[in-house]
């Protein structure tokens, strides 16, 4: 999504995209059946007047707030659908014990989602990385686990669902970040809460048909090397190899792919790289047959302590919100980061299907019976997590590298629209240096390569 967003930005220059994959989007992943669409990877995105709004504009993408239940959960048998967060802890089934903690616990985290909200809103005229920076350093000193304290562990169950979206578990991840995931959450009209008509693909696949032979598949980069004048990108594409130059480079690969590929990166800038760390995502996505109306259709997202999962995305049920009659089938994205990813990555496609399916069945009786198509997608590095002491790398990161800019959604903590954002920013640096520097005698005549 960052190179891609980065290219769209610059296609009236002379640029390449090169793509190590089959496909375009990397873990934005989907495809359509009929009204439906199956979806493995990233699903939301930022609403109006944010960088993915832009971008939408400008494709001509149209995305719409997600509709429904987006704090639905399942734990110990019991499905909650309805009513506020808070309410939770006196209707799903635990000791009292476990009862009470969670009610302090969930009081100190709702105080300091209150903080965060005022920390996390964007003032008028702001630049996206002063923005980003003060996100970053709210409570980074910290883990989760530290901030909320040891808790029995019905209790502990409920808030890592929620925390480890970002693939770091609680004992990782700083308490600032996992403070704004339940601020996201609580807070449906802020952050990531659009749905892609037509699956996030549509965007893709869009750009990069507008796009054309700028971007070429299955080009494995082996590596990006600057000096004064240029860049000279080596990479292999169906057994052949070749060296291009260019006068600037993205890359929009991650951390640890750029840190190997980007062989003379200033090395504050590889040091920096070398700190980010990555969880495991493993999803699943399954499209059912039923014919009418379920208990799920005003569902989104339900959390799902103890299960195979951490979360269960409804990913049809903005289909089903625009039709005056309810369709046929859904869909369900399946969603295990962290120590969930570590647990099922290395299994067979089959042993994570069926371990999906008995856990699908559980909150949903009889969903096993309405299941036609399901498929696994595995992602080793699945995002960057927040984790403490994230903040003092971020100034490096995001400084000028000579001839090459980083992009990617590691750089932030918004996931699609840190992506966006970030392929933006690059573009409009090159766009700026190819704007208002004289050319070199003898180098490319313009941007060329993009990744």
């Amino acid at each position: 999504m960052a190179g891609l967003s980065a290219a769209w930005r610059l296609k009236h220059h002379d640029i390449l995209l090169l793509e190590s994959n089959c496909r375009v989007g990397g873990r934005i992943r989907s495809e359509r059946r009929g009204y439906h669409w199956l979806n493995w990877g990233g699903h939301v995105f930022a609403g109006d007047g944010s960088a993915s709004d832009e971008l939408f504009r400008s494709v001509g993408i149209e995305a719409r707030t997600v509709p429904g239940v987006l704090s639905g959960m399942y734990m110990n048998g019991k499905l909650l659908t309805d009513g506020r967060v808070e309410t939770y802890p006196f209707k799903i089934p635990m000791s009292w014990k476990a009862r009470f903690s969670l009610i302090r616990a969930g009081a100190k985290v709702r105080a300091a989602v209150f903080k965060y909200g005022k920390v996390a809103s964007q003032r008028p005229g702001e630049d996206s990385r002063v923005h980003q920076q003060r996100i970053f350093d709210f409570m980074n000193d910290q883990t989760f686990s530290d901030f909320l304290g040891e808790l029995p562990m019905d209790a502990d169950a409920i808030f890592r669902p929620t925390v480890s979206r970002s693939t770091g578990d609680p004992e990782v991840i700083s308490a600032g970040a996992g403070v704004g995931y339940f601020y996201m959450i609580w807070n449906k009209d802020e952050g990531l809460a659009k749905n892609i008509l037509g699956g996030p693909s549509t965007l893709t696949e869009t750009i990069a048909t507008v796009l054309g032979n700028q971007v070429q598949l299955n080009a494995n980069v082996k590596q990006v090397v600057q000096d004064t004048n240029s860049v000279k990108v080596s990479y292999s594409q169906h057994g052949t190899e070749y060296e291009e130059e260019a006068r600037y480079v993205v890359l929009a690969t991650p951390a640890p792919i750029t840190r190997k590929i980007a062989v003379n990166i200033k090395p504050q800038v590889g040091e920096a790289l070398d700190k980010i760390v990555y969880g495991p995502h493993v999803s699943a996505s399954f499209l059912t047959n039923e014919t009418g109306p379920q208990v799920w259709d005003n569902l989104y997202s339900i959390a799902t302590p103890k299960k195979s999962f951490d979360i269960l995305i409804h990913n049809s049920n903005l289909i089903h919100s625009l039709k005056t009659e309810r369709q046929p089938g859904s869909s369900f994205m399946t969603f295990s980061p962290a120590q969930r990813g570590h647990e099922l990555i290395n299994k067979t496609d089959e042993e994570i299907i069926q371990t999906y399916i008995k856990d699908l069945n559980d909150i949903f009786p009889g969903i096993r019976n309405h299941i036609v198509e399901a498929e696994v997608n595995r992602w080793p590095l699945g995002s960057a997590y927040v984790f403490p002491g994230r903040a003092k790398l971020q100034s490096v990161l995001t400084e000028p590298s000579g001839r090459l800019f980083l992009a990617g959604d590691y750089l932030g903590s918004l996931y699609t629209e840190t992506a966006v954002q970030t392929g933006f920013n690059a573009a409009q640096n090159i766009n700026s240096l190819l704007g208002t520097c004289k050319q070199e005698k003898n180098s490319p005549d313009v941007a060329r390569y993009v990744y």
